[in-house]
């Protein structure tokens, strides 16, 4: 097997950066002026893979400005915390979500099933972070040209994706994963509300975009947005 690389160049200064392989990612936004802007800060001891990245691509945790996070799990926030004192940058969350990582509450598992009301009697704590901003639905943030929020909750209250519209690139945060490259929805006792987050991945077939990159998988860079349709529309009616 080959090894993973620090970082994946997915579209001109958009980068991926596995941090525990390919099953956990965060991605990386260089503007013109070379600021930076991570999505998502992986795992606990997510630093070191994250800065390997940036080295591989020419840039230094003083390059960072920004940290944006596409939901409050804590495979996606686990070194926000480490990643913002290190580098200085601020810190978005989608106001639905900003409480869970400011306070280090995990957020509510579905209800509806067992193994979800069990975990949500255990887990009841996560890393936590200061949030300096917040972001909503259709968002504009001044990322590399432009970066567009689509609100997809479901697998959390405040669960986002990103359209990089410049390059093309989506950022599916974990409406979909590519496990092991093949497409599934999220695991359904991680998320407030497995229905919803079924209903709202429809959001990732509207908009137009190249590549499909995953917080949970190698990125799609033939057919994306094909590939995407025909998953979402297949899986929920029910073939």
């Amino acid at each position: 097997m080959s090894p993973v690389p620090a970082a994946v160049e997915l579209a001109a200064g958009v980068w991926r950066i596995p941090t525990a392989g390919d099953l956990v990612n965060s991605f990386a936004f260089v503007d013109g002026d070379g600021a930076v802007t991570l999505v998502d800060a992986g795992l606990r001891g997510a630093t070191r893979p994250i800065v390997a990245g940036l080295a591989a691509i020419g840039r230094s945790p003083s390059d960072v400005d920004r940290i944006l996070v596409t939901h409050a799990h804590p495979d996606h926030i686990g070194s926000a915390r480490a990643l913002r004192a290190r580098t200085g940058a601020s810190v978005h969350v989608h106001d639905h979500d900003a409480d869970y990582v400011r306070h280090g509450r995990m957020t509510p598992r579905d209800p509806r099933l067992a193994l979800g009301r069990v975990l949500q009697f255990v887990q009841r704590r996560q890393p936590r972070c200061e949030v300096d901003e917040v972001f909503t639905d259709g968002d504009l943030l001044p990322v590399a040209g432009g970066l567009r929020v689509l609100h997809t909750p479901g697998h959390t209250p405040g669960h986002c994706a990103f359209v990089h519209e410049p390059s093309g690139v989506l950022v599916t945060g974990d409406s979909i994963m590519n496990w092991f490259g093949r497409r599934r929805w999220s695991f359904l006792s991680s998320c407030t509300d497995y229905v919803m987050c079924k209903d709202t991945a429809e959001r990732l077939c509207e908009p137009d975009y190249e590549i499909a990159a995953f917080t949970h998988g190698p990125e799609l860079r033939v057919g994306a947005r094909e590939a995407v349709r025909a998953f979402v529309r297949e899986r929920r009616s029910g073939r």
